[in-house]
C-alpha cells in the first residue's frame, strides 16, 4: 500500500507534463501519409522513451548529491508555474517533416529537449526506488503515446486539471527540497517545515495562477 500513492504520482505527473510532448508528436508527423504517421509515432516514441528512461535513472542518482534535491525542489516550483502559464512556444516551433525518418528524428530530439521538467519531477517522486520508477513509466508512457489526443482534450476541456496538477507539482517540489540531507539541521530546529514547505510551494502555485487569471481579465488600456 505504501507504494500506491508514489506510483500514482509518477503516472499522473508523467501524463500531466507530457501534454506538450504528445502535441509535438502530432505536429512532427502531420505531413506524412497516414500509414507512415503510425510508424513515425511508434519509432519516434520508442526512441524518446529509451532516452527518457536513461535520463530519469541518471537524475535519480544525481539527486542523492548534496543540495541537488533542494535545487530540484525549487526547479519543480518553477516548472509548476510554467505549466499553469500554458506557454507552448517550444511546441509551436516544431517543424513537420516530409519523410518518415526525419519525423522520427524530430520527435526524439524535441522530446529530449522538452523532457527536463518530466525527468526531474518523476525522479523526485521516486526517491531512489528504481523499481517504482520503471513501473510508473511503463504504465504511463504507452498511454501518452496512444492517448495523446485524449490527454490534450481533457486538459483543454477541464483546465482545473492543469491548475490542480500544478499545485501538486509544487507540493512535490517542496517535499523534494526538505528531503535534501543538508536541510536536516534546519528541519530539526523547525520541524513544521516538513509539512509547511510543501504546502507553501503548492500555495504559491495557486496564488500565481490566481494572479495570472485576474490579470488576463483586466481590460486593455
Amino acid at each position: 500500500m505504501e507504494y500506491i500513492f508514489p506510483l500514482f504520482s509518477i503516472v499522473f505527473i508523467n501524463m500531466l507534463l507530457s501534454g506538450d510532448n504528445a502535441l509535438l508528436i502530432a505536429l512532427a508527423s502531420r505531413r506524412l501519409p497516414p500509414e507512415q504517421q503510425k510508424t513515425a509515432i511508434l519509432w519516434g516514441g520508442a526512441g524518446a522513451i529509451g532516452l527518457r528512461l536513461v535520463f530519469v535513472f541518471v537524475a535519480a542518482r544525481l539527486l542523492k548529491l548534496p543540495y541537488l534535491q533542494l535545487l530540484g525542489g525549487f526547479l519543480l516550483l518553477w516548472i509548476a508555474i510554467k505549466l499553469i502559464s500554458g506557454d507552448r512556444d517550444e511546441v509551436k516551433s516544431v517543424e513537420a517533416s516530409h519523410d518518415l525518418w526525419g519525423a522520427v528524428k524530430t520527435i526524439i530530439l524535441a522530446d529530449v529537449v522538452m523532457s527536463l521538467d518530466n525527468v526531474i519531477a518523476i525522479a523526485g517522486v521516486a526517491r531512489g526506488n528504481y523499481f517504482l520508477l520503471a513501473l510508473g513509466l511503463a504504465i504511463s508512457i504507452p498511454v501518452i503515446i496512444w492517448g495523446s489526443r485524449l490527454i490534450l482534450h481533457l486538459m483543454e476541456r477541464w483546465p482545473v486539471i492543469i491548475t490542480l496538477g500544478g499545485a501538486f507539482l509544487g507540493y512535490v517540489g517542496g517535499e523534494m527540497a526538505v528531503a535534501d540531507d543538508k536541510m536536516l539541521p534546519i528541519l530539526e530546529a523547525y520541524p513544521i517545515l516538513n509539512y509547511g514547505m510543501p504546502a507553501l510551494f503548492a500555495l504559491l502555485v495557486l496564488i500565481v495562477n490566481f494572479m495570472m487569471q485576474k490579470r488576463s481579465k483586466q481590460p486593455l488600456r
